[in-house]
């Protein structure tokens, strides 16, 4: 049974940093794309970035130069860091593990990340 679990949200000041984390289990992140997503209060779901199988990233135009999506293939995890943080990325983040950047079909179950002004 596959499963991703998030880490490292948390509350910080506006300018700051955090870094997501992404675990997964009973898949190979390498053999497939990962994605980030968040979800404002009262907003819908929104794409953040995304890692393809071939490494080839891609970002929202919101997070371009403030975040990077990485994979560390050893420990099988994903990471989002995220610089010079805003209070509108304030959301609970979500990872999600698919055959394509464009299709999810393993998602985690979220890390809140709240910014302060």
């Amino acid at each position: 049974q596959v499963q991703l679990v998030e880490s490292g949200g948390g509350l910080v000041q506006a300018g700051g940093s955090l870094r997501l984390s992404c675990a997964a289990s009973g898949r190979t992140f390498s053999n497939y794309a990962t994605g980030w997503f968040r979800q404002a209060p009262g907003k819908d779901r929104e794409f953040v970035a995304a890692i393809s199988r071939g490494g080839v990233t891609n970002y929202a135009d919101s997070v371009k130069g403030r975040f990077t999506i990485s994979r560390d293939i050893a420990k099988n995890t994903v990471y989002l860091q995220m610089n010079s943080l805003k209070p509108e990325d304030t959301a609970v983040y979500y990872c999600a593990s698919g055959r394509f950047t464009t299709q999810y079909d393993y998602w985690g179950r979220g890390t809140q990340v709240t910014v302060s002004s």
